[in-house]
């Protein structure tokens, strides 16, 4: 009995140590996986930047990254992972954190709520004029900014409460995140840019080679597009890792990099909520996800920049580089660390790889880090976060800025919302809008005390500033980016946010755990009840999306069918493309082989709308599409002999340009029954 007895002993020892192995593994994965992401991307972005001084294909950047990324991620991997299994299990901490609000004065902290709310209230609705707001939120955060400046300074010395990490609570984002993940196959939202990011994409993975000029209108002729220079490197790798795998450059975006990215975004929320979470951070994770699925169909609100979006670079942006950005700020602010400025000059170079929206959005992000830090008198802190936030990005723009000329002024201006429009494209009116409004000036009060209640308080006091009337109006005469200002509410972190408006805690429940909890979990449900009834589904035809049976790219089905089969016409002649708008702006997402006339008549705006560059192919779209009004026969022959028109193909029931086929010179060489009836001619001499 002694000897079974000390037998069993080791044997249940090494049970409990491999559970705990387990366990500390999957608490740390989501740092894994998302910190891993991060300097691979920024691996292989700076190799993409590099590539063009020794004029490098960029299969050949391809495999050095790949090489690269071996060699240091398990470097790194191992380095943390010894770390981790080092140190105390983080299962063993317990216990709710406190908020700032439990902390702070209460005769200054229920009149800076109460015009926090205000504020939240007036801007989601309709006929309050927007002064009315804008003065609210200024108020709320200068009581914000006060009210966390003394409860830091009433502490000195002290950061943040270290976050609880339970392992099952990692089980659950990692479990969330792969549904996520595993939902992007199926829901498709045909955006129109994807001609440019996914066009782009399919140029490289044909070609190998990264068009530094126009490639949707021209063979790389005329100049690029002023918008979109040659920074951003995720449709190249999208490009590279198609030809790597022998596919389709639009099967290795939607298919393979399309899922990554959607996890990669659940989980940046995650480690972000999990982060400043003062409690229940799954209940708050759960929530953040809900906002996202159900408030989409504006096509400026935030739900439509994750899965629709994801794979276009601002989407990737802002649902995953603002959240892991505040994370890293937080953690270095914490500690100060040398070592924790990598991950944040590493971000900043994603960022630059993703979207030149980041040059906009990073300033304002790392200014309203800065602010919380200048609040405690750590000058030089802020000064070193803004140094490592913005150096990259700023030295690519003027190294691209220096290479192609200015940003064409015409683009930069075609659009313009102030204050109040901005709130209302982004943050929504109505029920959601004041729910949003709630999650941007509560959110100080919302968060765990010390770093997060710092941070959260600058970003709402960067944002009140934003939304009083005539400061969007001056940055927009100041910097010439009028089209693009609406996006300035991108840096506040408003989905996380807005699931913590489930954490609030009353202080007659403190005791009562279980009572707690059921008051967490009715807020949490009231709020995706209210997602659900006033918001716009993200897999709603409203928002623009088609959901399928089976992964499918993300685009009209019978368009791509109709574009694989001109392309695949065994007599095709030679040059250009004129076929309806829709057809054309999908087809170099089907191929680079197959030149159009026009990929899309938005993009004309860089090229003059009144040169004979544009009018011709607007002149020619027309007749393509069936209009009521089409130029002359004289003009369209002109338009096809100058743009070297080789085939033109129309639906069977734009009966005009059917009947002025013989005038213009066209000769019938092949036709598609219906669905999607079509027909196809070639010029003669």
């Amino acid at each position: 009995m002694t000897e079974r007895g000390g037998a069993s002993a080791p044997s249940g020892e090494r049970e409990q140590a491999r559970t705990r192995r387990l366990g500390s593994l999957v608490s740390a994965l989501p740092a894994l996986l998302t910190d891993g992401a991060v300097y691979a991307f920024a691996l292989w972005t700076v190799l993409y930047h590099a590539a063009f001084l020794f004029d490098l294909r960029p299969s050949v950047t391809f495999l050095v990254w790949l090489v690269g990324c071996v060699l240091v991620g398990g470097y790194v991997a191992l380095r943390r992972w010894r770390r981790r299994t080092g140190a105390a299990s983080s299962d063993e901490r317990d216990g709710p954190a406190e908020s700032p609000a439990a902390t702070m004065d209460r005769r200054w902290l229920l009149p800076t709520i109460a015009a926090a709310v205000l504020a939240a209230v007036t801007a989601g609705l309709d006929g309050v004029p927007w002064l009315v707001p804008a003065v609210a939120g200024v108020a709320a955060a200068v009581g914000a900014v006060l009210l966390t400046r003394r409860a830091w300074l009433a502490r000195p010395g002290v950061g943040s409460d270290a976050p609880t990490e339970r392992s099952w609570q990692s089980g659950y984002a990692l479990v969330a995140s792969g549904l996520v993940g595993i939902a992007s196959l199926f829901i498709a939202r045909n955006t129109p840019d994807d001609v440019f990011y996914v066009g782009k994409s399919v140029w490289v993975a044909e070609r190998d080679i990264v068009p530094l000029r126009d490639f949707l209108f021209t063979e790389q002729v005329a100049a690029p597009l002023s918008s979109q220079p040659p920074i951003a490197s995720i449709e190249v790798l999208a490009g590279a890792l198609g030809r790597f795998l022998g596919i389709h450059a639009a099967s290795a975006t939607w298919y393979v990099l399309l899922p990554v990215l959607a996890v990669l975004a659940a989980l940046s929320l995650w480690r972000l909520i999990q982060r400043w979470a003062p409690r229940r951070p799954v209940l708050a994770f759960t929530v953040a996800l809900a906002f996202l699925a159900f408030v989409c169909g504006d096509d400026a609100a935030l739900g439509t920049f994750h899965l629709p979006r994801l794979h276009e670079g601002k989407g990737m942006f802002v649902s995953a580089v603002v959240p892991l950005l505040w994370v890293y700020l937080t953690r270095w602010f914490d500690t100060r660390s040398r070592k924790d400025l990598a991950p944040i000059i590493a971000i900043s170079i994603v960022a630059t790889g993703l979207t030149s929206t980041s040059v906009m959005i990073l300033p304002l992000l790392v200014g309203a880090a800065g602010l919380g830090m200048l609040l405690v008198g750590r000058w030089r802190d802020a000064l070193v976060a803004g140094v490592a936030v913005m150096a990259y990005p700023i030295g690519a723009v003027i190294v691209t800025r220096i290479a192609l000329g200015p940003m064409t002024s015409v683009i930069a201006s075609a659009q313009f919302f102030d204050a109040e429009g901005t709130y209302r494209r982004t943050l929504l009116i109505g029920v959601l809008g004041v729910i949003c409004g709630l999650g941007l000036w509560c959110g100080p009060f919302l968060v765990r005390r010390g770093t997060p209640a710092l941070f959260a308080a600058g970003a709402t006091a960067a944002m009140s500033v934003l939304l009083v009337p005539g400061v969007l109006e001056a940055l927009s005469a100041g910097s010439g980016l009028a089209a693009v200002l609406w996006r300035v509410p991108w840096f506040v972190p408003l989905p996380a946010l807005i699931g913590l408006l489930c954490t609030i805690d009353f202080a007659p429940l403190a005791r009562v755990a279980a009572l707690r909890a059921v008051v967490g979990a009715a807020l949490a449900a009231v709020l995706v009840g209210a997602f659900a009834v006033a918001g716009t589904p993200m897999w709603s035809v409203r928002s623009f999306v088609e959901v399928h049976e089976r992964p499918t790219w993300k685009l009209p089905q019978q368009r791509q069918k109709i574009d694989f089969w001109i392309w695949n016409l065994d007599d095709r002649p030679p040059g250009l493309l004129l076929a309806p708008s829709t057809l054309m702006r999908t087809m170099p997402i089907v191929t680079s082989e197959v030149r159009v006339v026009m990929a899309r008549n938005g993009y004309l705006v860089d090229y003059d709308m009144n040169s004979q560059f544009s009018q011709d192919r607007l002149k020619l779209a027309a007749f393509a599409d069936g209009v009521d009004q089409i130029a002359p026969v004289s003009e369209l022959a002109a338009a096809m002999d100058r743009l070297d028109v080789g085939t033109v193909c129309v639906y069977n029931g734009n009966r005009k340009a059917r009947d002025l086929a013989p005038e213009l010179g066209l000769v019938k060489f092949a036709s598609r029954k219906a669905p999607g009836a079509v027909t196809c001619y070639r010029r003669t001499a």
